[in-house]
């Protein structure tokens, strides 16, 4: 029997990068299905969140992204431009985000016409693996999209026609994110736990195997 699981995750977290190889590996060794639900980063959802979070956090995370990469063999960079728009010093976050919403909006219309998790696989590589720089311009992004089966100009052409849908359709992601028990990204919901970070990917198996979920 196919298990399902729900896979909250956002395009502007390292950490959503960072697991989504090994999720990926998991779909090819075991009969599972994931359902892509992409959501808001926390500076969206929480614009106060960087200017409350304590000062050590940011450098904190930049190492440990770091560290956690190479410990896996993933390349990680910050992507350029930053596809949350803030001002560095004040760390205010201005309401128009172009680059966020946009990828967020095309994950949601590739996860109900396609393989979203070969989309975010493809899109999260060419934004976090440090090879590009300017990964907005040019034809990036639909090459990308392309080598995980899609076109981009036709997503392009679904989002832009209902920017509310998609948004309504993001902010139902993030209630059933918080219903699931956690409020963070990259978040695998269960049955009814929530197996949050990069790190509880095998102990989200592990739950799995427990209930039932075979090898391919």
């Amino acid at each position: 029997m196919t298990h399902s699981v729900d896979l909250f995750w956002s395009f502007r977290s390292p950490y959503s990068y960072l697991a989504t190889r090994r999720i990926v590996e998991l779909t090819r060794e075991y009969d599972l299905q994931v359902n892509v639900r992409p959501v808001y980063p926390i500076a969206i959802r929480t614009p106060k969140f960087f200017k409350d979070v304590h000062p050590l956090w940011i450098d904190y995370l930049l190492t440990d992204i770091q560290r956690v990469g190479d410990m896996n063999g993933i390349p990680i960079s910050w992507p350029r431009p930053d596809p949350v728009k803030m001002n560095r010093q004040t760390r205010e976050v201005p309401a128009e985000q172009p680059f966020i919403h946009r990828l967020t909006h095309l994950g949601i219309a590739a996860a109900e016409t396609g393989d979203g998790l070969a989309f975010l696989d493809n899109i999260s590589q060419l934004l976090w693996n440090g090879e590009v720089r300017g990964w907005h311009e040019g034809e990036h992004l639909a090459k990308a999209a392309a080598k995980a089966g899609f076109d981009l100009a036709h997503l392009d052409s679904l989002i832009e026609s209902d920017f509310d849908g998609y948004a309504a359709k993001v902010e139902e992601n993030q209630a059933a994110l918080e219903k699931s028990g956690h409020w963070g990204v990259p978040t695998l919901a269960y049955k009814n736990e929530a197996f949050f970070g990069q790190d509880r990917v095998e102990v989200c198996l592990w739950r799995m195997k427990q209930d039932g979920l075979v090898a391919r």
